[in-house]
């Protein structure tokens, strides 16, 4: 495809260099008319695989682009027809359907010549009008630096390509020959263009199997976005080649002779390194040109899998393989579909060679991947070896896209997911599962499903327990153990590297989060009516109906439930939501109940807006228990409603909470403790200790015979000095609790003295 840099005799593209004028007698005008014609014929040619109703078609489809374009150019000055028809041919070597090739040449009509999408329909059908469509929202998108515009632009694109692949085939075409043509452009747009194609295109394409598109889109956002790095590097690889030009040619001679001699009927292709391929690896790595090796390599094309591996027995037979250096992606293949067998060999001279052994279908996947499907549309009659390369990824991009809303956040999730480097693990039972690299073994649990996920509690690899964040390795067979009362750590989220995995884990707790919140709201809500006199909030009924559409409509929430969690999570004041209530209880015949009114301002706190809720620590993600304080049961404590936060509960004494009560009081509601909470409270204490050998064991064996679990322990950095401060966050039940391991810890041998960590004031 770029046959400019693999080419030896070609001289390097100059970035900004103009086109030739048009010579000759001919006028511009017929010139550039001349030049379509021969572009659109070349097109026709290559669509032999057309029937001959289709390519008549693609001539209106072409007929009515070249009409609605009249008159437009390029940044080249060229007809602005040929970018269309260039895009088009790009899908015919893929042999794309013909919907899809009229689609091509139709992409910027709608866009740039005020053709309506009814027009399209009426002349060409709605699948292409879709195509087209698709297309056109496309190029409207600008991926700007700015991320939250990144993440929204690329949200779009992805759901777009989810419903027809074939709109993102298209979009690579034009991307592909927009790149191609990106020195008529002004050089200030390079920059974006360039970046915005390494960092979104290129990895789409390689996604999709699309390789062959992949290297020529890096190579040229690499000569745009380094146009003398790339100058360099390609001056350099020529020179290498013109001297390693009778190394190649010996090493291809013996290798066909030794095959000729087994009577092997093989396809020999040389293959050369991308020169952004080699850019990366001298980057990454810290290389000189000269200590990158690797820079040819053969592809053996023979026609059977069996033939792969005898082909690599002759190979290892005539040169001696590097260790460590064979990978088998035909029994393993990568996600994209790709199959190939590698081994790398020390050829004549000490030079290293790397050989790649496939079939024909396997090389036509390895160059097409998704575009395969119709490449091989002939050979596979019902389309499904190669139309399912991809459709993991799509779909799973899919279930991230249904649980996660926020575009930021989509983003984050299929980030990691673009660059597919993969392990490849085992389930116990030996299916194979391939995972980003640096997977941890939850990233497997919600690979097989999100129930499993969700129940895990324990892992074993190669029948070892291990930590939950263990990193998974090539060959590792993993076993998990669920249980039916386990449920997502939000620690998890911390170490998963799928984003499947990060998009189950937050969905589940947003919607635990919203449970438990719309629950706390209620509660609040009914405390707040309470406090104007109604025993408790009234029925949800066909009486009462207009009356909670009316306080919606007053609150903004589209449903009760909506109401309540905004509620919970301090969106909304209960006392507000409850006045105005009363108002429309009062219109439907409600009475305040006069004793329960008196009572409930009698004792009524003077700074706290509402009734009291009660806290016994199983309220999970809609009240927090504030790290600036850590309160525990029996202390004094307020709760602070912090906006979109739920519940967070301060120690009463608690300077934080005090600046807050000054600046927000209607915030602040009363709490109070359970009797019996069902769950240990962190808090922080501090050991001062006469600083020896061993001490910090002793302390830490005193308080867990306290029966306080440590859960995080830290130290003064200066341990030469006599006496150091060790600070410990404990769980443990109450303030009785916390001063027996206290007392405890002060009769300790080496402790000077051990006090519970006080409120920030």
């Amino acid at each position: 495809m770029n046959a400019v840099l693999n080419s030896p005799s070609a001289t390097p593209p100059r970035p900004g260099e103009s086109p030739a004028p048009v010579s000759g007698s001919l006028s511009a005008a017929a010139a550039a008319a001349n030049a379509t014609a021969a572009s659109f014929a070349a097109l026709t040619d290559s669509l032999d695989y057309l029937d001959a109703a289709s390519i008549e078609q693609v001539r209106q489809a072409y007929r009515f682009a070249d009409e609605a374009h009249l008159g437009q150019l390029r940044s080249s000055g060229e007809p602005y027809i040929t970018h269309p028809i260039a895009v088009a041919a790009q899908c015919a070597t893929w042999k794309l359907d013909a919907q899809a090739l009229m689609a091509a040449l139709l992409h910027d009509a709608m866009e740039d010549c005020g053709v309506t999408k009814a027009d399209l329909i009426d002349r060409f059908g709605l699948p292409v009008a879709e195509l087209v469509d698709g297309l056109t929202k496309l190029d409207k998108l600008q991926f700007n630096t700015r991320e939250e515009n990144q993440a929204e632009s690329f949200r779009k694109m992805l759901l777009a390509m989810a419903r027809d692949v074939r709109v993102i085939l298209i979009k690579l075409a034009d991307r592909t020959h927009n790149m191609r043509t990106l020195s008529d452009m002004p050089r200030a747009k390079w920059g974006r263009i360039s970046s915005e194609t390494l960092e979104i295109y290129a990895p789409i394409a390689h996604r999709l199997g699309l390789n062959q598109t992949y290297r020529e889109l890096q190579d040229l956002a690499f000569r745009h976005l380094h146009p003398w790095r790339y100058a360099t590097l390609y001056k350099a690889v020529n020179k290498s080649r013109n001297r390693r030009r009778d190394l190649v040619q010996k090493v291809q001679a013996e290798v066909d002779a030794a095959f000729s001699r087994i009577g092997m009927k093989v396809r020999l292709a040389g293959r050369e390194k991308t020169l952004y391929a080699i850019y990366q690896k001298m980057d990454h790595k810290h290389l000189s040109f000269a200590q990158v090796t690797d820079i040819y390599g053969f592809r053996v094309i023979v026609p059977t899998v069996t033939d792969c591996y005898t082909a690599m027995g002759v190979l290892h037979q005539m040169y001696k393989p590097v260790p460590g250096k064979f990978k088998d992606h035909i029994a393993i293949a990568k996600l994209n579909g790709y199959q190939s067998l590698h081994t790398t060999l020390v050829g004549p001279s000490g030079v290293n060679i790397e050989f790649q052994m496939r079939t024909d279908e396997m090389h036509v996947i390895a160059e097409a991947g998704v575009a395969a499907h119709w490449l091989y549309k002939a050979h596979d009659a019902d389309g499904t070896s190669a139309e399912r390369l991809g459709t993991k990824w799509l779909q799973s991009l899919l279930d991230i896209q249904n649980e996660t809303r926020d575009a930021a956040e989509f983003w984050d999730h299929v980030k990691v997911d673009l660059f597919p480097d993969a392990v490849y693990v085992f389930t116990p039972k030996s299916q194979i599962m391939a995972l980003p690299r640096g997977a941890t073994v939850v990233d497997f649990a919600y690979a097989i499903h999100s129930n499993v996920g969700d129940r895990t509690t324990a892992a074993k690899i190669n029948n070892e327990q291990v930590p939950l964040r263990t990193e998974l390795k090539n060959g590792d067979v993993v076993e998990i153990i669920t249980a039916p009362v386990s449920a997502p750590n939000p620690a998890w989220l911390g170490f998963v590297r799928t984003g499947r995995a990060r998009s189950k884990i937050r969905h589940y707790l947003k919607t635990l989060a919203q449970a438990e919140s719309e629950g706390l709201g209620e509660k609040l809500l009914t405390q707040a009516i309470r406090a104007e006199g109604m025993e408790q909030l009234p029925p949800v009924n066909a009486d009462t109906q207009p009356m909670w559409e009316k306080l919606l409509r007053f609150t903004g929430n589209r449903s009760r439930s909506e109401l309540m969690t905004d509620l919970g999570l301090g969106k909304r004041i209960a006392s507000i939501v409850a006045k105005r209530l009363m108002v429309l209880m009062a219109e439907h015949g409600y009475r305040p109940n006069a004793l329960l009114l008196s009572r409930e301002r009698y004792t009524s706190h003077e700074n706290v807006s509402q009734g009291a809720v009660t806290l016994d620590g199983s309220e999970n993600a809609s009240v927090q228990y504030a790290s600036c304080c850590r309160p525990v049961p029996g202390d004094s404590i307020v709760g602070y409603l912090g906006r979109g936060e739920g519940l967070v509960v301060h120690n009463a004494h608690c300077g934080v909470a005090k600046r807050l009560q000054h600046k927000d009081s209607e915030r602040f509601i009363a709490v109070d403790w359970s009797d019996e909470p069902t769950r240990m409270f962190e808090t922080g204490v501090v050991v001062t200790v006469n600083n020896g050998k061993g001490v910090l064991a002793r302390v830490a064996a005193e308080l867990a015979s306290s029966e306080s679990d440590i859960t995080h322990v830290d130290m003064d950095d200066e341990v030469a000095l006599d006496t150091i401060d060790l600070r410990f966050i404990v769980a443990v039940r109450d303030q009785n609790h916390l001063e027996l391991a206290l007392r405890n810890l002060r009769r300790t041998t080496a402790v000077i003295r051990a006090v519970r960590l006080t409120p920030q004031t």
